[in-house]
């Protein structure tokens, strides 16, 4: 319930204050963080590492 108010917070956040720009900088962010999420026990994370 908690992480659910702290999206709504920060999407008033963003309307309010025309801050845009953060948008596809949260975005991938959060796709980063679900890709090493979900290879960190997989066979696949070695190579997924090599990446960065």
């Amino acid at each position: 319930m908690g992480g659910l108010m702290m999206i709504k917070e920060f999407w008033g956040f963003l309307r309010e204050r025309k801050k845009w720009w953060l948008t596809p900088i949260i975005a991938i962010l959060l796709l980063l963080g679900a890709l090493i999420f979900f290879t960190s026990s997989s066979a696949v994370a070695p190579f997924i590492y090599t990446l960065f």
